[in-house]
């Protein structure tokens, strides 16, 4: 979602990083590269304003850092006020209740009701809890239906009446059997509407009463932009909303709503939504996502999301492997794999540091099923040991395929380039790319040196 509002970025920083002194032209250029980079995005006039002048502020009085340079330290700044815009802290889910209640609101378009689903999922896989999903959606046509086939993707039991169409009656009776039948946690998905009316908040209050819910969600399409912002007002206005969760972070819109939201209305995002999947929702960390947004990765969500696909010590083998490029061909192959059942490789790319992306990027669906295919043609001697793919090899290989030498020489020259920028990683060097480089921590070794 972000990738424009990152190269941009990018290119900002990049003529910041290596100045030995950043003039007040220097910051005033930035800074206004850094505005028009962030309402191209869409993100609220009056949250770009507040960020650009904290940015200002804090630049034109920053101390002298001697592990950084001037340039570093603006860069640091503006990914430091990026955090506090974003919310600074993650805002967890109350989980206590009995039973745990949570009514999840918004407009009709917003992906409701498949968040609804994906909330009880998320609180069975993270909180071993027994949740209920409740149909009170009985405004909009195969809403109930919906739920019900997104319940039986998810394993989880859903309650619906089929002769009711009074919502408020359906929540009372679906707060009794979760009672009775042992359910410790019950969601429920409520109607929404093309619109804020009175008539929508009178009847969202009046089952939040029924209900009693520990956690007022209200779910907003993060590829709406400044409208998303609007929204969320409207109802924190006229509903006791407790946090935001917002669908469709995986879209190809600007992102303004996902900076913008949290600010502009004081509510706290708990949850975001990052694909079609009923797995793909995850907690908010706004560290994580301002680092995503500068070009620096997301590497701790990486290493969740693979341990949803492996387990634990495969997971941190993985993103080592995908950051490091520290693995051999085998290892990469499984990686192939790996990405495929995280969500496919534009969500992966998204997560790894700017730098550490060219081990993989380019490789498109067909490109990384041919590579599967090359590998496999490849004898194990050659798989662990690459080097021995002389000229003959390499012909063998491509007929084994059904592929071209010239495919087998890219996948060649790709591995070679990842095992280069393993060792500049493992040297503490900086890697060409990367939006904060030079603000990794050191590592063993290049402390070493420098002691020396």
């Amino acid at each position: 979602m972000f990738e424009s509002l990152t190269e941009r970025f990018s290119r900002t920083f990049t003529r910041l990083r290596g100045k030995g002194r950043v003039t007040p032209a220097d910051l005033r250029s930035a800074l206004r590269e850094v505005r028009l980079a962030l309402l191209d995005a869409d993100v609220n006039v009056g949250v770009v304003n507040s960020l650009v002048e904290r940015i200002r502020k804090r630049a034109r009085g920053a101390e002298v850092s001697r592990s950084l340079t001037p340039g570093q330290q603006v860069i640091k700044i503006v990914h430091s006020e990026l955090v506090k815009t974003l919310g600074e802290e993650p805002a967890p889910l109350t989980v206590k209740g009995s039973p745990l209640t949570l009514m999840l609101m918004g407009l009709q378009g917003s992906g409701k009701t498949t968040t609804s689903a994906k909330v009880a999922l998320h609180l069975r896989e993270k909180y071993g809890k027994r949740p209920l999903l409740v149909a009170a959606d009985l405004q909009r046509p195969a809403a109930v239906e919906q739920l019900v086939t997104l319940g039986q993707r998810a394993g989880v039991d859903v309650y619906r009446e089929t002769d009711s169409s009074n919502p408020k009656r359906v929540v009372r009776s679906a707060m009794r059997h979760a009672r009775s039948s042992g359910y410790d946690a019950v969601v429920i998905d409520t109607a929404g509407r093309l619109q804020i009316d009175r008539r929508l908040m009178s009847e969202l209050a009046a089952m939040a009463e029924i209900a009693r819910p520990q956690e007022r969600l209200l779910v907003v399409d993060a590829m709406t932009g400044q409208d998303a912002v609007n929204v969320a007002r409207g109802f924190a206005e006229r509903v006791d909303v407790t946090g935001i969760v917002l669908s469709k972070l995986d879209g190809d819109a600007r992102g303004g709503a996902a900076i913008s939201v949290s600010e502009a209305t004081g509510q706290k995002v708990k949850l975001v939504g990052e694909g079609e999947e009923l797995s793909a929702l995850a907690v908010f960390h706004p560290d994580r996502m301002a680092s995503r947004i500068l070009g620096m990765g997301d590497v701790l969500t990486l290493i969740e999301k693979a341990e949803s696909v492996t387990g634990p010590g495969d997971a941190d083998k993985f993103v080592r492997g995908a950051v490091n490029q520290s693995l051999g061909l085998d290892d990469f192959l499984e990686q192939l794999h790996n990405l495929r059942r995280m969500g496919g490789l534009n969500q992966v790319l998204a997560m790894m540091p700017g730098g550490a992306r060219s081990g993989i990027a380019g490789l498109s669906d067909d490109e990384m099923s041919r590579t599967v295919g090359i590998i496999h043609s490849m004898t194990p001697e050659e798989r662990r040991n690459p080097k021995l793919i002389t000229g003959s090899r390499r012909r063998r290989i491509a007929n084994g395929s059904g592929t071209t030498v010239a495919a087998v020489n890219r996948l060649l020259k790709r591995f070679a380039d990842t095992q280069r920028m393993m060792n500049m990683l493992s040297g503490g060097t900086n890697i060409p790319g990367m939006g904060m480089e030079g603000l990794l921590q050191p590592t063993r070794s290049r402390r070493r040196r420098r002691k020396r």
